[in-house]
């Protein structure tokens, strides 16, 4: 069983293109055999479809073998304005008969998690994240959405409460001024960026709370081993500072004989307060190599070095 490598569905939400169900099955079966025992997913993702395309594959697997994941915050609405176009706005090949809006009431998340377990076909997740409150409000978010989950926590609705976000400020606010379990972090701990390392991590180790890092690839850009000329960063063009950057780190890990994803993937998970890197794909192929990636052998000089670079910052704790 893999537990430090997780599966992340936001692309099972057809996230940029259609996905088919078989294709969306065939990457869950495929991280299934792979050992990946960490699902996540939102209904953000698709309005919905990647939980529905998620939970259908769980249903015939032993609930006390995986670890499901899921988001509250954003309820899905009807859509009034419904006129048959789909929701590229959001980034997601689906019917836009829904809008996202943002609730962090107590209300407001219990509904969100029960609509997620209907929508899904369980009757428990063992993770809930309350979803980028500081897209709509970060102040609200902290003081009614994390004491909400905190609430369900303590009455045994789920197991582990957090927050997932993109902003590293986001998250250290709600480690410092909340009784969460973990931290959904995206983008912001990864081998080509580390502005969780300052402050994020080290808090969260202090205070026992565990780190989930996602988007380790960067929009891609450390998906393969020599950066692609279509590659994006942070869903735009790359800037030439970090394609300089990117393309540094592939040469110094060609010198040891490791590829840029394997050292994309297992970097964070270096790190005492990150449990689990969450990768997203709905190609099953895929899947396998992200697995081959996290078993790779790197030799620690190839760390050594790129700290002596100055591309990843020298521990600030005991390996």
């Amino acid at each position: 069983m893999i537990d430090r490598l997780g599966f992340g569905a936001a692309s099972l939400g057809n996230l940029y293109r259609e996905v088919s169900d078989e294709q969306a099955r065939a990457a869950l079966a495929a991280a299934w055999d792979e050992g990946v025992r960490v699902y996540d997913t939102a209904p953000h993702y698709g309005l919905g479809l990647s939980e529905r395309r998620l939970g259908a594959f769980l249903s015939g697997l032993p609930a006390d073998e995986y670890v499901l994941s899921t988001k509250v915050g954003r309820l899905l609405v009807p859509n009034p304005d419904f006129d048959g176009g789909t929701d590229e706005a959001d980034g997601f090949a689906v019917p836009a008969d829904r809008i996202r809006r943002f609730d962090p009431s107590r209300s407001g998340v219990e509904r969100s998690l029960h609509e997620s377990l209907e929508r899904m076909g369980v009757d428990r997740v063992d993770v809930a994240y309350l979803h980028d409150p500081d897209v709509y409000d970060l102040d609200a978010g902290i003081s009614q959405g994390l004491p909400a989950l905190v609430e369900l926590r303590e009455q045994g609705v789920v197991a582990e409460v957090g927050i997932g976000v993109n902003d590293v400020g986001a998250a250290l606010r709600a480690v410092e001024e909340s009784d969460i379990d973990v931290v959904m972090i995206a983008g912001r701990y990864t081998l080509l960026e580390q502005p969780a390392a300052s402050e994020l991590l080290p808090r969260c180790l202090a205070r026992g709370v565990r780190v989930v890092t996602a988007a380790v690839f960067n929009s891609g850009l450390l998906a393969t081993a020599t950066r692609a000329a279509d590659a994006h960063y942070n869903y735009g063009a790359v800037p030439e500072e970090v394609a300089a950057r990117v393309d540094l780190l592939a040469q110094v890990c060609e010198r040891y004989e490791v590829t840029l994803p394997q050292a994309a993937i297992q970097f964070p998970l270096r790190h005492p307060a990150v449990s689990t890197v969450v990768v997203g794909t709905s190609r099953a192929a895929a899947v396998r190599e992200n697995a081959r990636h996290l078993r790779a052998s790197i030799p620690e000089e190839l760390w050594l070095e790129l700290e002596r670079l100055g591309l990843i910052p020298a521990p600030a704790f005991e390996r």
